[in-house]
């Protein structure tokens, strides 16, 4: 592979250092695409192709209207982290996480950091994902976000920010462990001697961390993974994960509260009860006795059981109160509140349109920032300054006017490149890491991410929904 001409363009690149020469942690990887030629690398890329096909990776992107999945686009150059590095990020991931869980059991009971002055009330008032349903509980150990996806990236100058927080449903934990087995089939020979970390026992963790929160004794508790079907963007993880685990993949038709408030799955032996529910449907539609009454997906009575302590639900109804975009704005507050340290991981910084200074600013300057809802996510609402139209950003100056609590205001950041292979050349892509931490009795962090790159040249936009693709993460135990 011709490597000697690469080049950033000026942005901080993952794999590329100053002068050309590899960082520490990737000359390994770098020396050995070095030494392929074109034809051998071409081969791979089609080996990697046909294995993400042979497994089915696929991803469902709604706005194309097909209604058909299509593969989800896959790098074969990986983006490598030093073990050092990814240590700090592992502490910083678990401090955030603690604080974010500590925050929303405090919304839905005593609201002491409402009272403290820390957190504006008004900004509850505002927030779609907080449910009144949810007050005055607190599920076992007082997790709310048992599953974490917070999305990091890497400015210019090499620091890294956590751009947002994903505690809702967070997806992508699939892709990153099938891509690590297709970069195990097409380049076995790299990981023999390569230092670099497994990945493998995330669905064993995954398992363990949803088994612990069982209401009821069992060696081994019922545990089932709730999809909403096989026409939801993200159902292959759904299918993967609970063939993964070996448990149960139902939907809410598969499930019935009984008088005792005891969920029970039906089968072809009768009914059999759950213990703890992966539930990957929004809290709208998990149980039509208390949210939308016309929701055909969820459970009616599953609530009730919940809160009844007769069945765990990870992630619990709620928790997306802490994954709204305008809360984020207060996350260095928030860990400062609950855990009395300083931020390990530093926030993007973030302007608060619901501040008059902050709403000043943004609309003065809203041709030159990313401008963001607060509920929306997959890239979708939102308005990159430095590549929208004077008409785009009239539009949005309005809506920012009219309800400016659903704002905030960001840099555009230069994010962090990595060398991707695309139409036979290697070419500098734009790039994310979503890490996922787990939280039950004890706290999990995989080791890296899912690694999303975006496919077009100078595309700032990664997601997977917006036609994003992604790449094998490796955390390398040598180099610095």
């Amino acid at each position: 592979m011709d490597l000697n001409n690469y080049s950033s363009n000026d942005f901080h690149d993952e794999l590329i250092g100053p002068g050309g020469r590899p960082r520490a942690a990737a000359r390994a990887i770098w020396k050995y695409l070095k030494s392929l030629d074109a034809d051998e690398i071409s081969e791979r890329k089609a080996a990697c192709e046909l294995a993400a096909m042979v497994a089915g990776i696929t991803f469902r992107v709604y706005f194309e209207d097909t209604g058909i999945d299509r593969a989800m686009p896959f790098d074969l150059i990986p983006r490598v982290i030093s073990a050092s590095e990814w240590q700090e990020v592992e502490r910083g991931l678990k401090q955030r996480v603690q604080a974010l869980n500590l925050f929303i059991d405090d919304l839905y009971n005593d609201q002491r950091i409402i009272a403290d002055g820390v957190f504006p009330a008004e900004m509850l008032e505002g927030s779609e994902n907080f449910r009144e349903q949810c007050r005055g509980f607190s599920p076992p150990l007082g997790i709310w976000a048992h599953i974490c996806g917070s999305d990091i990236v890497r400015d210019g100058d090499g620091t890294l920010y956590v751009l947002e927080d994903n505690l809702r449903i967070p997806s992508g934990v699939s892709y990153m462990l099938e891509n690590r087995q297709v970069m195990k089939r097409v380049f076995p020979e790299l990981f023999e001697d390569s230092g670099i970390q497994p990945i493998d026992e995330y669905p064993s963790q995954l398992y363990d961390t949803l088994a612990s929160l069982s209401p009821r004794p069992a060696d081994y508790p019922t545990v089932v993974v709730l999809t909403p079907g096989m026409y939801n963007s993200a159902y292959f993880e759904h299918a993967y994960l609970a063939q993964q685990m070996g448990v149960e993949l139902i939907e809410g038709r598969d499930l019935v509260v009984n008088e005792n408030d005891e969920v029970m799955m039906r089968t072809i032996a009768g009914l059999e009860p759950v213990d703890v529910i992966y539930r990957r449907i929004d809290d709208a539609f998990i149980d039509p006795e208390v949210f939308r009454p016309d929701s055909m997906l969820g459970v009616p009575g599953l609530m009730r059981a919940w809160r009844a302590g007769k069945v765990a639900l990870a992630n619990a109804p709620g928790a997306g109160v802490a994954d709204d975009k305008v809360v984020y704005a207060w996350v260095p507050e928030i860990i400062r509140y609950y855990l009395d340290e300083d931020p390990l991981i530093a926030n993007v910084p973030t302007w608060k349109c619901s501040e008059p200074e902050d709403l000043k600013y943004v609309l003065a300057n809203i041709g030159e920032l990313v401008i963001k809802p607060a509920n929306e996510s997959g890239g979708y609402g939102m308005l990159i300054g430095p590549r929208s139209t004077k008409k785009e950003q009239r539009e949005f100056a309005r809506l920012i006017k009219a309800d400016p609590r659903n704002y905030i205001a960001q840099p555009t950041l230069a994010l962090s490149t990595c060398p991707t292979f695309i139409q036979g050349r290697v070419s500098p892509r734009h790039i994310d890491l979503r890490p996922f931490v787990l939280s039950g009795q004890e706290t999990y962090v995989t080791n890296g991410g899912l690694t999303r790159v975006a496919m077009k040249a100078g595309s700032l936009v990664v997601n997977s929904s917006q036609g994003g693709g992604s790449k094998d993460t490796w955390i390398v135990e040598t180099g610095n």
